[in-house]
């Protein structure tokens, strides 16, 4: 078995306990907060097999905490897989502005940003019996940290700061349930100059390609994505190229669909979706024309894609129109059809996730305060399940 493979394994027995772990716990203060029925998961999403669900599991949210109704931390709470129903659990206190969210490849680790003048990342175990415990957090080297992920391995954890626009890389401790170390890198983005009505870089997210090979760094700011190779010995990020979208785009978030030859890219300042495609083995973009979020005149800053597992269909929030455009993926990922927009059941759908098993689609709406769950359905159609769940300012939404 392969390092990633059992990486995966792993995951999925810890999460198997964090939820049969959840019957013996007080819902105050567990992970899950409630009993779980159903068999144990098959697999995670994008591993092929769709698990068998079980009648509850996690969820966390992401917030801030420095602006008023902001929440105390990050918020925690367990979801009904078939009805949607959320229920709030309790909260991990004591994180700053912890607006996005990453869980660690195995599961046991979450990590958060502080999205604060001074930024940092912050490193929290999790464990089965709700006893959640802050491992501890580290400078980012700039402000205003917005997105972050793990990388494939496992051994690094990647930032983006937006109001400096610079990206970070920090070491992951297995040793220390995967504690973080010193930043090892810390790259700003100095060239091409900003775009129109941008007054310098504004880096908005950092993703590891698909097939492990390249991290890619988009830049609202100066209209760009970055392309790197990680010194997964050093920790130390390379640039290998990078790709220029049309001035004032403004990309804000690229998805890559399942064959890991495309992308889409969401553009926040000019309303636009843009099909990029991509070459693994050198690691560049070559993006298409823009195309219509749906939403009609005007800009509705289109915040985030997301693509089924089967690479069928693709969904965009539009936080100004308060809806999600729903495409078809043709010609194997090379094409988005517009289908329609959806009303996300919210104000200022900020973020979307699916389910592990790909059968809901969670938005968390910063405006309104509440996170919305629809049914996906065999063709891609989206079914509101109930009313939303209300939340103090839900920026981030990960259902485990």
């Amino acid at each position: 078995m392969d390092s990633r493979a059992r990486t995966e394994t792993g995951r999925r027995r810890f999460l198997r306990t964090v939820v049969a772990g959840a019957a013996l716990t007080a819902a105050g203060g567990s992970l899950g907060g409630a009993a779980a029925s159903g068999e144990a998961a098959s697999g995670q999403a994008g591993s092929g097999a769709r698990p068998r669900p079980y009648a509850v599991r996690p969820l966390l949210l992401g917030t801030y905490t420095s602006v008023p109704g902001g929440g105390t931390g990050v918020g925690l709470g367990r979801y009904h897989t078939t009805r949607g129903r959320i229920t709030a659990t309790g909260v991990i206190d004591g994180i700053g502005d912890p607006s996005y969210l990453a869980l660690s490849p195995c599961g046991r680790t979450l990590y958060t940003v502080n999205e604060q003048q001074q930024g940092a990342v912050t490193a929290v175990a999790l464990r089965a019996d709700g006893r959640h415990r802050v491992l501890g957090s580290r400078s980012t080297g700039g402000a205003g940290p917005c997105h972050l992920s793990v990388h494939p391995g496992g051994r690094w954890l990647l930032s983006a700061n937006y109001l400096s626009g610079s990206v970070a890389v920090h070491p992951v401790d297995p040793a220390r349930y995967g504690a973080l170390g010193e930043r090892t890198d810390l790259v700003t983005h100095t060239a091409p100059p900003p775009g129109p009505g941008q007054d310098g870089p504004h880096a908005h997210q950092i993703v590891t390609s698909p097939d492990g090979r390249h991290v890619l760094a988009v830049d609202l700011g100066n209209d760009t994505v970055y392309t790197y190779r990680l010194d997964t010995t050093a920790g130390k990020l390379t640039q290998v190229s990078y790709v220029t979208l049309r001035p004032g785009a403004g990309p804000r978030h690229l998805t890559f669909h399942p064959s890991g030859r495309y992308a889409y890219l969401a553009n926040e300042v000019d309303n636009t979706a843009v099909v990029c495609a991509y070459d693994p083995a050198a690691g560049t973009l070559t993006p298409g024309a823009p195309q219509s979020t749906g939403t009609g005149p005007g800009t509705s800053y289109p915040a985030q894609f997301l693509v089924t597992r089967d690479g069928a269909f693709a969904y965009l929030a539009n936080r100004g129109h308060n809806s999600l455009t729903r495409y078809a993926v043709e010609a194997a990922g090379a094409r988005l059809r517009l289908l329609d927009t959806v009303p996300s059941g919210g104000d200022f759908p900020r973020h979307l996730a699916f389910s592990p098993d790909g059968r809901l689609l969670f938005a968390a709406h910063q405006g309104s305060g509440a996170v919305t769950v629809f049914a996906v359905g065999a063709r891609g159609g989206l079914r509101r399940l109930g009313e939303p769940f209300a939340a103090p300012v839900p920026v981030c939404v990960l259902p485990l």
